[in-house]
C-alpha cells in the first residue's frame, strides 16, 4: 500500500515507519520536526517537513492510507498552553479529514490515548469505559476519536483508533539503528530515570506516595514500543468501510512508580537517588487496560510484556547515543 504517516520522525511514528517500509509498504512522512528528527526517517522514504495542517498539498488519491501521529502529547504543557494543543491536535486532525475526504483516501489509523479516560472508575478498562479527561490533551484526543467517527459514518471512511497506555522502551532491529524516545524536553518515568543513572539528572522525583496502591506509588501499564508499532499494521488490514474501530493497547499489567526504578536500577547496574514530591493535580492512581478486543478482533498479542525487557532496550538505545 501507499501510506501516509504523519508525525513519522517521531518516537512511535518513527517506528512504525521502520516496520510499514520493512513490510514492503510504499511510504511518505509529513512532519514539522518540532520534536521529531529528520534522521529517523529510513532511506528511500520521502520526507516533507511541514505541518500537518498543509496535509493536503501532499496527500492525493493515489494514497492507500494515512496513518496519523502527528499532535502536542505533553499533558502537563497541555494546561499551561491548551490552545497549542487544540490547534494541532484538534484543527490539524480536521485539516487532515478534508484532505483525506477530498482525495477519497480510504482508510486511517489514529493514534489516540489512555487519557480519554481520566480516573477510571473500574481497572482494567475497556473501550466502553466512561471518557472523562482530567486535561486539554486528553480532550483533544476524544474531540478527535469524535470527529473520525462522525465522518466514517457520513462519508465512508475506515479508520480504527488506537488508544495507547504507557510507551516505553526502544525498537531494537537485528540490523541498523535503534530508535528509541528522544523527547526535549523529556517527560516520561523511564527515560528521565535512565538519565539519573546515567549520572545526568541529580535524582528522580516521584510525585505521590500515598495512593491506595500496594506501595503508595501510581499504577501504569507500560507496552514495549515495538509492540505498539505492530498494531498498527494489524489495524490497517482491519480497516472496514464506513466503521470506525477504537481498541485499547496496553499490557494488562501495572507497575508503580517504585518498581519502574527498582528495574532501572536492576538493569543499568546504578544507584537511582529518589525524592518523594507532593501528588500531581489528576493524576489517577492506577491506569491498567483491557486489550481483549484487539487480542480478539485483531489477533495482536504483545510479545515483550515485562518491564526487565522494556527498560533493558531503552537502556541499550540510551547508551547507544552516547
Amino acid at each position: 500500500m501507499k501510506l501516509l504517516v504523519t508525525g513519522g520522525a517521531g518516537y512511535i511514528g518513527g517506528v512504525v515507519v521502520r516496520l510499514l517500509v520493512d513490510a514492503g509498504h510504499d511510504v511518505t512522512v509529513l512532519d514539522d520536526l518540532s520534536t521529531g528528527h529528520a534522521d529517523v526517517v529510513p532511506d528511500g522514504v520521502t520526507l516533507h517537513e511541514m505541518s500537518v495542517h498543509d496535509v493536503g498539498s501532499v496527500l492525493d488519491s493515489s494514497f492507500d492510507g494515512v496513518l496519523h501521529f502527528a499532535a502536542k502529547i505533553a499533558a502537563g504543557e497541555s494546561v499551561q498552553f491548551p490552545e497549542r494543543h487544540y490547534h494541532t491536535n484538534v484543527i490539524g486532525s480536521l485539516a487532515l479529514l478534508d484532505a483525506v475526504r477530498a482525495a477519497r483516501v480510504p482508510r486511517l489509523v489514529f493514534s489516540s490515548t489512555a487519557a480519554v479516560y481520566g480516573n477510571p472508575q473500574e481497572v482494567p478498562i475497556t473501550e466502553d469505559a466512561v471518557k472523562a479527561p482530567t486535561n486539554p490533551y486528553g480532550w483533544t484526543k476524544l474531540s478527535v476519536d469524535a470527529a473520525i467517527g462522525a465522518e466514517c459514518t457520513a462519508h465512508g471512511l475506515g479508520a480504527i483508533s488506537l488508544r495507547y497506555f504507557n510507551v516505553a522502551g526502544a525498537y531494537i532491529p537485528a540490523a541498523g539503528d535503534a530508535l528509541g524516545e528522544r523527547h526535549d524536553p523529556e517527560t516520561h518515568l523511564i527515560p528521565i530515570a535512565l538519565d539519573v543513572a546515567a549520572g545526568k539528572r541529580e535524582k528522580l522525583q516521584l510525585f505521590g506516595d500515598d495512593y491506595p496502591t500496594p506501595d503508595g506509588t501510581c499504577v501504569r501499564d507500560y507496552i514495549h514500543v515495538a509492540d505498539l508499532a505492530a498494531a498498527h499494521l494489524l489495524a490497517l488490514d482491519a480497516v472496514e468501510p464506513s466503521r470506525h474501530k477504537v481498541y485499547n493497547l496496553g499490557n494488562g499489567n501495572g507497575f508503580s512508580n517504585r518498581q519502574v526504578v527498582d528495574v532501572v536500577r536492576e538493569v543499568t547496574g546504578r544507584t537511582v537517588p529518589v525524592e518523594m514530591a507532593e501528588r500531581r493535580a489528576g493524576d489517577p492512581a492506577e491506569l491498567v487496560a483491557s486489550s481483549a478486543r484487539a487480542a480478539s478482533e485483531l489477533g495482536w498479542v504483545p510479545q515483550r510484556p515485562d518491564l526487565h525487557s522494556i527498560v533493558a532496550d531503552a537502556w541499550t538505545f540510551y547508551q547507544s547515543r552516547g
